[in-house]
């Protein structure tokens, strides 16, 4: 088995098992770099900002900026939550070492609103059809966004056909 596949498949069973622990951070957004990545200005004890980390939102996939509606993805996301304060639970870490959370402001779970709102798909695993199956549903029948567009590719299929997309420098 491939390192990403035993890192994923560890990351599921600690999920399923009840054993990862979840830590919650609150902080700023500084960057959005697409429609499922972030940098977060953690808050510290002493009230200031911390150094930025680099995060990955769990459940879903956002198309890649290069890739057609990615940039819409990453300007719905940024409208929202740029330059506000956010909560995440932080779970497991993805194969490139990104932690996986969950993203909330004001208790929202903004990673329901992008599917919901047709800028990703819920992330599948399987024949899992994941977390946000019903936004996903939703968003397919009112043919929102991304799912308005018959020719619409899955972020893989589209890396696997093309390769990643270029990338951006460290956050600000």
């Amino acid at each position: 088995m491939s390192r990403p596949c035993r890192a994923l498949l560890a990351g599921l069973l600690l999920a399923a098992t009840g054993c990862a622990r979840a830590e919650v951070l609150d902080g700023w957004v500084t960057r959005v770099s697409d429609g499922d990545t972030l940098w977060l200005a953690p808050l510290r004890e002493d009230g200031r900002r911390g150094r930025p980390i680099k995060l990955r939102l769990v459940g879903l996939d956002a198309p890649e900026r290069c890739q057609a509606h990615g940039e819409a993805a990453r300007t719905a996301l940024a409208g929202w939550v740029l330059k506000q304060r956010v909560r995440v639970d932080r779970g497991a870490q993805d194969v490139y070492g990104r932690p996986l959370v969950t993203l909330r402001l004001a208790g929202e779970d903004l990673g329901a609103r992008l599917v919901r709102e047709g800028h990703a798909w819920s992330a599948r695993y399987r024949d899992d059809p994941g977390p946000y199956a019903r936004e996903e549903a939703a968003a397919r029948a009112a043919r929102r966004g991304l799912f308005a567009d018959p020719a619409a590719e899955r972020p893989r299929d589209f890396r696997q056909r093309h390769g990643p997309c270029p990338s951006e420098a460290s956050p600000p």
